[in-house]
């Protein structure tokens, strides 16, 4: 449920937001993609982390919709990534996001309840997402669930946000800025330098 593009801008400002996190002790699993290798060595992490804005159980709840959205695979996912810790300091720092996540999550569980008789997390996994699907696909989109639609892309975009600036998302992405070499990689046509042997490129139409 994640695939969604971002503009260069936008990468810019999600960085900056992620750098400013990264110094937050309490984390337990998230940690800054982008942290100085040296930093990471020297911070004893909690076992387990504290919510600093959500009640217990509104963040097992922020812990599930990013596993349904980034889902451990043959990969990690959010849940491996600490994503849920990412949001939950972000929420905290903003007071513009604490409506509409507190709201959201109320939202999820009352529309739950309407729909199947249960609050969000008792119902099975694949309930779960077939709940989700009318929020997150414009083609299954019902009326009367603008507020959760709303909600639904607000906590995907902070899931994406701190996956893909997370150590573990970064790798996934087979990001070279994780990679540390002894010195500068050379081209590897040292025998064709001027690399004659490519197909030359296609015309711009």
């Amino acid at each position: 449920m994640a695939g969604q593009s971002i503009e260069r801008r936008e990468i810019l400002r999600i960085l900056t937001l992620a750098a400013g996190a990264a110094t937050f002790p309490g984390f337990s699993k998230w940690s800054f993609a982008c942290g100085h290798i040296s930093n990471v060595l020297a911070q004893i992490k909690p076992a387990v982390y504290q919510p600093l804005f959500f009640t217990a159980p509104e963040y097992a709840m922020i812990e599930r919709l990013t596993d349904i959205i980034i889902p451990t695979d043959d990969t990690p996912g959010a849940r491996e990534a600490g994503v849920s810790e990412f949001i939950d300091l972000m929420v905290s720092r903003d007071p513009n996001l604490q409506p509409d996540f507190r709201t959201g999550l109320s939202w999820l569980n009352s529309h739950s309840e309407n729909n199947s008789g249960k609050a969000f997390l008792s119902l099975n996994p694949a309930q779960q997402v077939t709940l989700l699907e009318s929020l997150a696909y414009k083609k299954k989109f019902r009326p009367g669930e603008e507020r959760g639609g709303k909600f639904f892309g607000r906590i995907r975009e902070y899931t994406v946000m701190g996956f893909y600036t997370s150590e573990i998302g970064l790798k996934e992405l087979d990001f070279p800025g994780l990679k540390f070499y002894a010195e500068s990689p050379a081209c590897p046509h040292q025998d064709d330098p001027e690399h004659r042997h490519l197909a030359p490129a296609p015309p711009k139409s």
